[in-house]
């Protein structure tokens, strides 16, 4: 389950709708911020889980639709589902535990006699998760019955109101809360329980997740009414967690800075030549630094770009190669000297480059390979590379940092360009 070999320096656990993404921010700006802070300071030895009320139809279109990373774990419809990495490989004791006191045929036979619920869509239905949309005034009144009746027919069920409008209706053992106690636990039989949990949320059904023994908890500005209620008559006098003066992604920043978790500083946030500035060879911030630096250069972002492109190409060997993923070998400083055309390309157009699974393994003492994906969004279109770079200290100074070498790129999930535009 957990691919680190000791404790995790930090293990976040967060909601994804209005939460990790904000679906009011068309340029996606704050999950860019953090996507940059995390590649660059914390995916090499913590853990990023995201907790949802989406189902895994609804998780993968959000994944296609929005500048995501790619978590460690993946807690699934109102914690009734935990999957690990890429493959998304289920959690099978998980399931044993969720099976105690439900069946699912009562729950369905029983909520149809109730003319205020109506089921959400068929992709929300699932093996430990019955779905409704019930109207606010009549929520409490509904959940207050169906729970009566429910106990009476020998379940034990949890029901769970969020977003001023879904009821769901899971088995007692579950919930995002319940789903990272579980965690926990796996961790501590393992030996490797995070040295610090911080968890985030905006809803009813994030509330759990403040509840578990010894974990950070962030609610972001945006929170929605029922949590800032929960928030008032269960957690106002806790210091363990907070309310953000930042929405979203920016919310989960802050709190990062507030418990003193780590470095709180997004790369996306640093002028472009506070970004250049190194104290030591660092490859992870190496790959984000230098891909922050394209998207600046083809969307025209950038003062003075010929001294950049100058800089560029020192820190880029002479007799270093690059494979496109069309298949095209070139030199790295012909590639860099076909940037000039290309500069302010995609100016005033919804252009972003990210990395994710940033994974640096130092092959000697002057030499790096780094594993990662480059994805890069032009307009609706979302293209994903996976790439591999060699990065080198040798004959150069930590403030220079490190000589790109080699770069290799392949595209990855189905992704195709027409553009041969497309650089590193």
């Amino acid at each position: 389950m957990n691919r680190l070999t000791s404790s995790a320096r930090l293990m976040i656990v967060s909601d994804l709708d209005h939460t990790m993404v904000d679906h009011h921010d068309p340029e996606n700006l704050s999950i860019l911020r953090f996507n940059a802070l995390w590649e660059a300071k914390y995916r090499h030895d913590s853990l990023l889980v995201f907790s949802t009320g989406r189902s895994p139809t609804l998780y993968k279109q959000l994944r296609k639709e929005k500048p995501m990373l790619t978590p460690d774990v993946t807690i699934l419809s109102v914690g009734t589902e935990i999957t690990y990495g890429n493959a998304m490989v289920p959690d099978e004791g998980w399931l044993d535990v969720l099976n105690h006191k439900w069946d699912r045929k009562i729950v369905t036979e029983e909520t149809s006699k109730f003319p205020e619920l109506t089921l959400q869509s068929e992709t929300e239905q699932r093996p430990h998760k019955v779905s409704f949309k019930v109207e606010k005034e009549k929520a409490q009144e509904v959940m207050k019955n169906l729970s009566e009746i429910l106990v009476k027919r020998g379940l034990d069920v949890k029901i769970i109101y969020s977003g001023g409008m879904d009821l769901d209706i899971l088995p007692q053992g579950a919930g995002k809360g319940q789903a990272l106690a579980y965690l926990h636990k796996k961790m501590v039989a393992e030996g490797k329980l995070p040295k610090n949990t911080l968890a985030c949320g905006d809803s009813g059904n994030d509330a759990e997740l403040f509840t578990i023994p010894d974990v950070h908890g962030v609610m972001v500005k945006n929170a929605q009414e029922e949590l800032l209620q929960w928030y008032a008559e269960n957690a106002k006098n806790n210091p363990m967690i907070i309310h953000a003066d930042e929405t979203c992604a920016a919310g989960i920043i802050q709190a990062i800075g507030h418990f003193k978790l780590g470095p709180n500083t997004s790369p996306r946030d640093l002028p472009l030549p506070d970004l250049f500035k190194l104290d030591d060879f660092d490859p992870a911030y190496e790959v984000v630094k230098f891909y922050l630096f394209l998207e600046k250069w083809f969307r025209g972002d950038i003062e003075n770009p010929e001294q950049y492109l100058e800089n560029l190409k020192a820190v880029c060997s002479s007799s270093g190669s690059y494979f496109s993923p069309f298949g095209v070998e070139q030199s790295l400083h012909e590639v860099i000297g076909k940037l000039e055309e290309c500069y302010g390309e995609k100016k005033g157009k919804k252009f972003r480059i990210w990395v994710d699974q940033v994974f640096p393994s130092q092959l000697d003492s002057n030499t790096w390979l780094v594993k990662f994906k480059k994805l890069e969004q032009s307009g609706e279109e979302q293209m994903c590379c996976f790439t591999t770079v060699i990065l080198s200290s040798k004959d150069v100074k930590p403030s220079q940092g490190l000589t790109w070498v080699h770069v290799h790129q392949t595209w990855m999930d189905g992704s195709t360009s027409d553009d041969k535009n497309w650089f590193l």
